[in-house]
């Protein structure tokens, strides 16, 4: 669909269909790639299509993260989603673990993403099974054999699944240098941080939150979680 084409769609068939449906299934149009954020913002202009959709999704294999805040710029009101990004049979796990880091987890939660989602929980060691013309070098984030291996996904997820949970919100964190981060607190009254270490060389930094300091060192090319208790 072109982003006319999905306009016109959601304001006279299926927004309609869904309310008189009384359907609560929430609408989120686009769902590709954050090079084209005028794509969703264009349907979202048109004021007889926004109030059935939620808000618009996105992948990365094209564009740069931040282009996820234009939207949000445009319709602070919606909300955003980032839906898909993979990890491919021939990637090392270092490259990949801070590239998804970096533009995932950190750079779409610093963007306003209500989600982060890697391509695919498990498949087996075929890449399978899926659909005909699907993905045939997505890895899973395990793959499962005559054994299980986690493969580096599991990994980027786990450094904010374990840690963050639903109903988690944002907070404000600071970058500096090669550090590159992003913070929450949960609905425990947890507070979590994710530090990516985006140079070579280890790094020795400073967390101050209620005026109690930490100094922690972190390797080159490597990411920690930090949490603690309000």
């Amino acid at each position: 669909m072109t982003a006319a084409q999905q306009t016109e769609f959601i304001k006279t068939n299926l927004g309609p269909a869904f309310r008189i449906a009384a359907i609560t299934t929430k609408i989120i149009i686009y769902d590709h790639n954050v090079d084209r954020p005028d794509y969703p913002i264009a349907i979202l202009n048109d004021p007889a299509a926004k109030p059935f959709i939620d808000g618009s999704a996105f992948h990365l294999y094209a564009g740069d993260i931040s282009a996820m805040s234009t939207v949000r710029t445009a319709h602070p009101d919606k909300n955003l989603y980032f839906t898909e990004q993979y990890t491919a049979s021939n990637g090392g796990f270092e490259g990949d673990l801070k590239w998804h880091l970096r533009n995932v987890i950190i750079g779409s939660m610093r963007n306003y993403s209500r989600t982060a989602l890697e391509w695919n929980l498990a498949n087996d060691p075929s890449f399978g099974p899926h659909t005909d013309g699907g993905c045939t070098t997505c890895k899973g984030a395990l793959t499962i054999g005559s054994g299980i291996t986690r493969n580096v996904a599991y990994y980027i997820i786990a450094h904010a699944s374990k840690f963050v949970p639903v109903g988690s919100t944002r907070i404000y964190s600071s970058n500096s240098g090669n550090l590159i981060t992003v913070a929450f607190k949960t609905p425990a009254s947890k507070t979590v941080l994710i530090v990516l270490n985006d140079g070579a060389a280890s790094a020795t930094f400073n967390i101050k939150i209620n005026d109690k300091w930490t100094t922690p060192t972190l390797p080159g090319n490597s990411v920690g979680t930090f949490e603690w208790p309000s």
